[in-house]
């Protein structure tokens, strides 16, 4: 644990939390940290979900730090295994990551939000893209923003750099729900107790089909799904898990998850 990315774990669930005053910006060294940190939670059996949130309630992020990158740091440098905030590029990241957004999420703060695969948000949070009035490219919310709302108003924060409220943020599906600042992470570890306690070979199926249909028509991916080509879904249909769910179904009982 560093001073910068926090952790802590209850059970199944790793909590991680980003604290870099005074508002959360990353810089390449913090991204890199990032990157290790979800790669470490990625590959431990363990631990099946991850919280993202960050310390103080003014600012979820700021996104890059603009201030290291007029020090030096390159726009184009090393993020880490990641990418950018440690998580929107990396790979076989199949297991669910809860975003737990309190406060201004802007640039590569929103990016980090988007990367994640739940939103809740306090009634204090807000969005914006303002990548435009620093001459730079908003580049992951270029790519994903169009494809989660519709493509004019995505456009339009992209190109004006103008503010979304969380109202607006909850009406287009960016967030899945809005909470006062004292009910958050309460809710959020509620929904995360819930997954956790979910089977974890079906999110990894569903989270590796759900990306690569992304890039591919309809039949091209449910060709793939049947024919058992994906990795997630071969292990998923080979599983104990996937008798067990039937098992419990016939049986009338809950069943008893173990990943294998």
């Amino acid at each position: 644990m560093s001073d910068i990315v926090k952790t802590r774990s209850e059970g199944a669930i790793l909590e991680i939390t980003l604290d870099r005053p005074k508002a959360n910006a990353i810089d390449l060294a913090t991204s890199r940290l990032m990157g290790e940190t979800f790669k470490a939670f990625r590959d431990d059996d363990a631990l099946r979900v991850a919280i993202v949130k960050t310390a103080g309630d003014k600012f979820f992020s700021a996104g890059w730090d603009l201030k290291a990158a007029a020090s030096g740091d390159a726009v184009d440098g090393d993020y880490g295994v990641g990418g950018f905030g440690g998580l929107q590029e990396l790979l076989d990241m199949n297991k669910p990551v809860l975003a737990c957004v309190n406060g201004m999420a802007v640039g590569g703060g929103f990016e980090l939000a988007l990367s994640c695969d739940l939103i809740y948000a306090s009634d204090r949070s807000s969005f914006a893209l303002p990548e435009i009035r620093a001459g730079t490219l908003a580049d992951a919310a270029t790519i994903k923003l169009p494809k989660r709302i519709p493509y004019h108003v995505a456009m339009d924060m992209l190109l004006t750099g103008r503010w979304m409220d969380v109202e607006e943020a909850h009406r287009w599906g960016l967030v899945n729900e809005v909470l006062a600042a004292d009910r958050l992470e309460e809710r959020v570890w509620e929904v995360a107790r819930l997954l956790a306690s979910g089977p974890p070979l079906v999110f990894a199926a569903i989270k590796e089909v759900a990306r690569a249909a992304e890039a591919m028509n309809f039949q091209d991916a449910m060709n793939r799904v049947t024919k058992r080509k994906f990795r997630t879904v071969d292990t998923l249909y080979a599983s104990d898990d996937n008798m067990e769910g039937f098992r419990a179904f016939a049986e009338k009982r809950d069943p008893v998850w173990k990943g294998r």
